[in-house]
């Protein structure tokens, strides 16, 4: 929504001011179609020339999710703490052998289908069962388990900045494309010297649309775009933290409750649900 709310913003007020201030328009519409195709053309080429198909496919991607928002919701970081809390009170009363039903397959456990979202974020169910199968193998050391965790975390979060950075790559590129584009209409404007004024500052006029688009669209459009999808991968990411802080509570024998006390303490505080909440939600939730 801020993306639209934005670029509408942005057009409004930059074209919008041009006109009020005398500006014509004209010259400006009857090279943007010319100057974009060679600008814009140029950019995507780039793009793709630097960035692999997997990469290329995630900033297209990315463009919806700056659309979309965050995926993560506060009622999401709500279920994760009832989902963590159910683990964790199934494992602290009857042992790691109960869980391995749920951990093996979570797409057929009842408890995990109690949380379809969290279910179907790939990553988020590979993270809580590979760390109660670490558990099962005896590998409960709380510091080696974090570590272990944490790289798991690291490696997820700096690929799912790649489209971001590529994208920024793109933005920083742009002006440089769109004086490219400049120098070209200069070419064409001294290839008809001969022409009176009137055409020449027209012509002229339209090869500066070039500059005016390249450093238009790096500073107004793609770059903030860039700098949105970086944002809303950190709030995101904070949603794996929340189950690394649980489980490794848990590895450390604090009670189910006090483990999703922790989880619920690093949620960001927009989303943060209150302890209140949090209990009353625990207490309508199945005996284990």
């Amino acid at each position: 929504m801020t993306l639209l709310i934005g670029t509408v913003m942005v057009f409004g007020l930059i074209f919008g001011g041009f006109i009020l201030s005398g500006g014509n328009m004209e010259i400006v519409l009857h090279a943007l179609p010319y100057e974009g195709m060679m600008i814009g053309g140029g950019a995507l080429g780039a793009f793709v020339i630097a960035n692999s198909l997997p990469v290329v496919k995630g900033a297209a991607g990315g463009i919806l999710r700056t659309i979309k928002g965050p995926k993560w919701q506060a009622s999401d970081y709500t279920h994760l703490l009832q989902l963590l809390f159910e683990l964790t009170r199934l494992y602290r009363t009857k042992g790691i052998l109960a869980l391995d039903e749920h951990i093996e397959s979570p797409h057929t456990s009842e408890i995990f289908q109690r949380y379809p979202r969290i279910v179907g974020d790939h990553f988020a169910i590979e993270l809580i069962t590979d760390s109660f199968r670490m558990l099962a193998m005896q590998f409960d050391d709380k510091f080696q388990t974090e570590e272990v965790i944490n790289r798991k975390i690291r490696k997820h979060h700096k690929e799912s900045l790649v489209p971001a950075s590529a994208i920024q790559t793109m933005a920083d590129g742009l002006p440089a494309i769109g004086i490219v584009a400049a120098v070209l209409g200069v070419i064409k404007t001294m290839s008809s010297i001969d022409q009176p004024p009137e055409v020449l500052g027209k012509m002229i006029g339209g090869a500066l649309v070039g500059t005016f688009l390249g450093v238009f669209l790096a500073y107004c459009l793609v770059q903030p775009i860039s700098g949105r999808l970086k944002q809303i991968e950190e709030e995101d990411h904070a949603f794996y933290q929340v189950i690394r802080d649980v489980f490794i509570a848990m590895v450390a024998n604090h009670p189910p409750n006090i483990c999703v006390e922790i989880g619920r303490g690093n949620v960001p505080s927009a989303k943060q649900p209150n302890f209140q909440s949090i209990e009353a939600a625990q207490r309508e939730l199945p005996a284990a």
